[in-house]
Formats: structure tokens, C-alpha cells, sequence
């Protein structure tokens, strides 16, 4: 975990240095504007979204306490940007008045590590040199289940970082080394919505997670089409069993390409008519988790909201032991003892898995089921408001 500044300070590229000029721009004007607005919550996820925790959780603020000065940063050729600006005020991503706000804000909010107005300088200013004192709060973009180094306490400096499973609040408490209180087992603001989702038992659902490495090591098309990951994924996508299964049940599934695979999404296809191949910014995948029957995944960690759900899903994890090697390392969760659904390791196998699935009605096996309600103690809808009252707890206790 140990690094030095001059390591630390090579990842500011020379697009962030205006950043820090706008940054030094805004310390008076923040100064001042912190007197007029004393108690101002900034949200945000990434730039241009708006469909993670923290439009949840602006969206109950808005609706259930209009008398806390909430303003949600989102960048003016979102989207989403209208979608935000009906519900209460927003400010543009990554401007000099995004800048000022972060700097008088009485607490910035965010789903995303990198949730400010600038990662790179933020994390110089906040961590590595320790001149921002302000107060964050992480209410993260998945449930955790994996070691992740880059959320320790040392190189984040969050205030409060939300949990929303029993195993995941206690690992996160006992080993990313945050002071105690910190970590608070609060549910995922965007979970309170799903309790009342309406599944079309038609729709597969085909979503799979990143890999490190691929940014690396794919300088073409050619070299990510000869992955491991590609190629694993279009096996199945093309697999003959895939196409013949969904057509002897009237299924049809959506391949929704990771955000991070970029240029290269068009690596991906399918010759089957039953399946569709969608870039990331094509569908909203929250809608997609609710809507879907069954979802194929690998490691991705919004099997977690389909199984808040209690909906089945299968794993299709063909590059297991790459992945913990050159990925991620392994946390507390377990697949073979935690997860939510059969794990294959091959395309027959995931085909397989996803025929009996699909001949189950799509439910989730009991033993599945259990492990739902061991997992999840927090399954009532009111995440949302717990994480407004801990923020004002936290706010009150400084």
C-alpha cells in the first residue's frame, strides 16, 4: 500500500492540470460562498450519469426533505442532464462552479471514488498532500465481494462509507482499516426501488464485468478480438445451444457491452436473432436488472441487485483463475458457498445452467433464496432514508 509522492503525482496527466488552476480559482469564491450556503450537499456519480446511488438517493432527498439544500453535479451534454434538472438543482460537471461548490460543500456525496470535480487533483489534494479536510461520503456502485486496495482507508480518506451486506459491512469494517464508525450497514440507496420491480420472463439478461489487463494488454481490435475475454463471451453469444434454447421458449436475451470496453464494442456480435448486442449507453442497465428474468454474469457485481431481487442468475466464469491473478484478488465472498446460482466453466455449462433456469419458471432456487436472506438484513426499502439520517448524524458529530 506504501507509495511514494513522486509515483502518485505521475498519474495526474496534463489534461488535469487546468483543473488545478480552476482549483485555485474557486478558494475565494468558495470561501465566501460557504457563508451564504452553510449547509450544502453536493451529489454526484460519473459525469455523465445519473442511475447509481446517488441520483437515488438525490431523488429522495428532493421528495422527502426539501429542506436540505441538495444540488446534484452532472456534465451538460448528459443525457440524463434534463432528467436531473426536473427534479432540483444541478450544477455542471467539472466547472469552475462545480469547483466552488465542492469547496464550500458541507458534505460531498458520490457512488463513484472518483466523484468530484477532478479525480486526479482531488486525490492529490485530499490524500496525498491532506490540504482538503472535507467530508465525503462513499455510498458505492455495487456491493463489495472482492479485495479492493484502492478503498482503503489511507488512499480515500472517506467520512462515511456505506455498506449494504451483513459479510461485506463486516469485512470492509475489520479489513480496510477506517476508524471506527466509519462503515455503516445502511443498504444501497438504489435497492429501494427494486423491491417492487416487474420482470418480463422473456428477457435474458447477459451483462459481464471488466478486466484490468484488457487496457494494457489490447492496443487493437484485433488483440482484444484474440482475448480471452472476447472470445469467451462470443462463444457463448454464438453458441448454437444458446440460439435453439431461446427459441424453444420464446426467450430473448441482451448482451449489454461494459462501459470500459469503448472502441471495441464492436468486437462483440451475435448471428442469432435472439440476441441483441448493446453498448452500454444504449440501455439503462438499472431498467435492464429490473425488467430481466434471469441474468448470465461472470463477476460483475450487479448480480448482487438481481439477487436483492431474488431473481436466479447463472455465472459464467470461463477466465476464473486469470482473473484473480491479474484482476482482482479474492475477498470474503465465495462463489461455490455464497453465490446466488449455479457457476460454469464453459459454454456448455452456462448454456445448461440456463436451461434449467428457464425450465424453473426463472425463480431462484430455495438454497439460493436462503442465502438472500442471510445476506441482505436490509431488505425494506428505506436505504435511502437511513443514509439522509446517518449524514446528518455524521454532520452533527463534528
Amino acid at each position: 500500500m506504501k507509495e511514494s509522492i513522486f509515483a502518485k503525482l505521475k498519474r495526474i496527466r496534463p489534461g488535469d492540470i487546468g483543473h488545478f488552476f480552476l482549483f485555485l480559482l474557486a478558494l475565494l469564491p468558495a470561501a465566501i460562498y460557504k457563508r451564504k450556503r452553510k449547509h450544502l450537499w453536493l451529489l454526484c456519480e460519473y459525469a455523465m450519469e445519473a442511475q447509481d446511488n446517488a441520483f437515488a438517493l438525490f431523488s429522495h432527498i428532493r421528495a422527502k426533505h426539501p429542506e436540505i439544500d441538495a444540488v446534484y453535479a452532472i456534465h451538460r451534454r448528459s443525457p440524463a442532464y434534463g432528467k436531473v434538472a426536473a427534479i432540483g438543482p444541478v450544477v455542471p460537471f467539472g466547472s469552475l462552479r462545480h469547483w466552488v461548490y465542492y469547496l464550500a460543500a458541507e458534505v460531498n456525496i458520490s457512488s463513484q471514488k472518483g466523484g468530484k470535480p477532478n479525480a486526479a487533483v482531488c486525490y492529490l489534494l485530499e490524500v496525498v498532500l491532506g490540504w482538503l479536510k472535507n467530508r465525503r461520503v462513499f455510498l458505492q456502485h455495487g456491493v463489495i465481494k472482492d479485495d479492493l486496495p484502492y478503498l482503503y482507508a489511507p488512499v480515500t480518506g472517506f467520512s462515511m462509507f456505506c455498506c449494504a451486506a451483513q459479510p461485506e459491512y463486516e469485512y470492509v469494517r475489520d479489513t480496510f482499516g477506517y476508524p471506527e464508525g466509519v462503515v455503516k450497514l445502511l443498504g444501497l440507496c438504489r435497492f429501494d426501488a427494486l423491491l417492487d420491480a416487474k420482470a418480463d420472463p422473456s428477457l435474458v439478461l447477459i451483462l459481464p464485468t471488466w478486466r484490468m489487463w484488457l487496457e494494457r494488454d489490447c492496443k487493437t481490435a484485433e488483440a482484444f478480438r484474440n482475448s480471452e475475454y472476447c472470445r469467451g463471451w462470443q462463444a457463448f453469444l454464438n453458441d448454437p445451444a444458446l440460439d435453439a434454447l431461446l427459441q424453444k421458449t420464446g426467450r430473448h436475451a441482451v448482451f449489454c457491452v461494459h462501459r470500459n470496453v469503448g472502441r471495441f464494442e464492436t468486437c462483440f456480435s451475435s448471428q442469432s436473432e435472439r440476441v441483441a448486442v448493446k453498448r452500454w449507453d444504449e440501455v439503462s442497465v438499472p431498467e435492464m436488472l429490473k425488467r430481466a428474468a434471469v441474468l448470465v454474469t461472470d463477476f460483475s457485481s450487479v448480480y448482487m441487485d438481481f439477487a436483492f431481487m431474488k431473481k436466479p442468475v447463472v455465472y459464467y466464469q470461463f477466465d476464473r483463475k486469470s482473473y484473480r491473478e491479474g484482476h482482482l484478488p479474492t475477498g470474503y465472498f465465495d462463489y461455490e458457498r455464497d453465490g446466488f446460482g449455479p457457476i460454469a466453466d464453459t459454454v456448455p455449462e452456462a448454456v445448461a445452467a440456463l436451461s434449467r433456469v428457464i425450465g424453473n419458471g426463472c425463480r431462484m432456487e430455495p438454497q439460493y433464496e436462503e442465502r438472500v436472506d442471510r445476506f441482505f438484513p436490509l431488505r425494506d426499502g428505506g436505504s435511502s432514508e437511513r443514509t439522509t439520517e446517518a449524514i446528518k448524524e455524521m454532520i452533527k458529530g463534528r
